[in-house]
């Protein structure tokens, strides 16, 4: 056969592939408004940036060899705003984008070259879950488990998940291991499905309560961000990617500063009361000492006495973590505990530098905390703050108590600390110290008890923590962005060129 031959075969089986699951599954996802595994490609990544790897491949078992194109996960490389990543998009129009022998290799190969090349990974996740009877019987088993490293989070490069339809089997468990995972609501996450699930506890089973939106961002935690659509999802990951270095070997990028920046701490008095008693929403605060516009917020349905986020000062990414009195009054309870670690884990893996910004009473204390292994997740958080080596500040800006002020970078758990002149550093609230240290209600004794809680109150303020020098200073509010951008500046003149130990890279995506 001639060349011309060879070729027009070869453009045959790329047509096939390019179709799909077919024009009338295309058409019913575009009824539907939800875009199909190209397209959802082509809006993540810059224009002619994807080199697809497998276009050809498909299932090995001759029976569905012809009705699967690319073998249901289109994969490969590209780039999002001119930085490579590689991408696995589910074809849910293909066998429900199952999991297959072939498929499986595509997946490996990509996140492979990922890792040796420093690229980010992204999985489009949309799954039926393990492919029938790809999985089933003696030859099933022999399957599994080829890859031993298939669930190894080293972090070198960031993973990023997408759950944007049914996502069982591998689409649940790459949305697990990733750094960040955005849902779309109506989308559905889980072990199975709730056909299957019914089946195995013989009841009736509601899709979003077993996997839905609103338990993945509020209950478990697992799910970072939630959109309404495809389109919005895929614009939440290039945004946050744009704060992350492309592996664990480079520091994240330098981005400008918007103009106006430095402007906005100007009423910050005016945000938090001095008042301990009254509440106040830290993500104002938060979004003044950034530059403009740039606060990235993580699971802000979840542990919400506790705000995590990304964002820059000086065009510098840094990782805020900072309790927020608006939510139980800043009282650390056990899914604040592991949202902390959490972040602490991808922050330190990815070169972030840490702010901590501290108002706290202390940890939320009760029987459903000590049943859920608060006093566990208190020391994970510790544990983890321990081994972290990117540069640690921390503000605190009232109060900072009891064990918590150490879980919020106190003593010698950060590298540079600073405290307002409202700060209060006591062990617990003054007016319940006085009712335990001296047995003085204010009720009894009213004159008596004011005079021990401004006795306490002295002994709390930030002068001592300063003449110790356990606070490095005592800064007008106003400059407290003035003041961190001094110290990036500072800290990242370090011989290492801002990377880490990463000491981190390994801990557990969920525990």
């Amino acid at each position: 056969m001639s060349h011309e031959t060879h070729i027009q075969e070869l453009q045959q089986r790329r047509s096939k592939a390019y179709a799909m699951g077919g024009e009338e599954r295309l058409a019913k996802r575009r009824a539907q408004g939800v875009l199909n595994a190209r397209e959802r490609l082509d809006a993540l990544l810059d224009p002619g940036s994807f080199c697809e790897s497998g276009l050809l491949a498909t299932s090995y078992r001759p029976e569905a060899r012809e009705k699967t194109p690319a073998d249901g996960k289109i994969a490969g490389f590209g780039a999002i705003t001119g930085r490579p990543v590689a991408v696995v998009s589910n074809d849910f129009t293909v066998m429900g984008a199952s999991s297959s022998v072939v498929n499986g290799k595509k997946i490996k190969h990509v996140r492979q070259v990922a890792a040796d090349s420093g690229m980010p990974l992204v999985l489009l996740g949309e799954s039926a879950g393990a492919r029938m009877p790809d999985r089933m019987g003696a030859a099933g088993r022999a399957i599994l488990g080829q890859d031993p490293t298939e669930y190894l989070r080293d972090r070198r490069t960031p993973w990023v998940s997408a759950l944007l339809g049914n996502c069982y089997g591998s689409s649940t468990w790459y949305a697990c291991l990733s750094d960040f995972v955005v849902m779309r609501k109506g989308a559905t996450m889980a072990v199975a499905s709730s056909r299957v699930t019914e089946l195995a506890i013989k009841q009736a089973v509601d899709a979003e309560d077993l996997g839905g939106w609103k338990l993945h961002t509020g209950t478990t935690g697992i799910v970072d961000v939630a959109v309404d659509t495809d389109e919005e999802a895929l614009e939440v990951i290039k945004r946050f990617l744009s704060y992350l270095p492309s592996h664990s070997g480079e520091a994240p990028p330098v981005a400008p500063v918007p103009a106006g920046s430095d402007d906005a701490m100007a009423d910050i008095l005016d945000i938090v009361p001095e008042s301990r008693a009254k509440t106040y929403d830290s993500r104002e605060v938060i979004r003044r000492l950034l530059d403009t516009d740039s606060l990235f917020e993580l699971k802000p349905r979840f542990g919400k006495s506790i705000v995590t986020g990304l964002g820059r000062i000086a065009g510098r990414t840094v990782g805020v973590l900072a309790n927020n009195p608006k939510f139980k009054g800043g009282a650390i309870d056990v899914d604040a505990c592991a949202k902390a670690t959490s972040f602490l884990v991808l922050c330190d893996s990815f070169n972030i530098p840490l702010v901590f910004l501290a108002d706290q009473p202390g940890f939320l204390i009760g029987i459903d905390g000590e049943k859920r292994g608060a006093p566990g997740r208190i020391m994970n958080w510790m544990n983890a703050l321990s081994q972290v080596t990117v540069p640690r500040f921390v503000i605190t800006l009232r109060k900072n108590y009891g064990q918590a002020y150490l879980n919020m970078g106190g003593g010698r758990n950060s590298d540079e600390a600073a405290a307002w002149p409202c700060a209060d550093f006591g062990f617990m609230d003054p007016a319940t110290a006085v009712n335990v240290l001296y047995g003085v209600r204010h009720d009894e004794d009213p004159e008596k008890f004011q005079q021990l809680v401004e006795q306490i109150n002295q002994d709390n303020a930030p002068w001592a923590l300063a003449s110790l020098y356990e606070a490095k200073d005592v800064i007008d509010p106003r400059e407290t962005r003035a003041y961190l951008k001094r110290l990036l500046a500072i800290h990242s003149r370090k011989p290492s060129g801002g990377i880490g130990a990463h000491r981190l890279a390994c801990w557990p995506t969920s525990y």
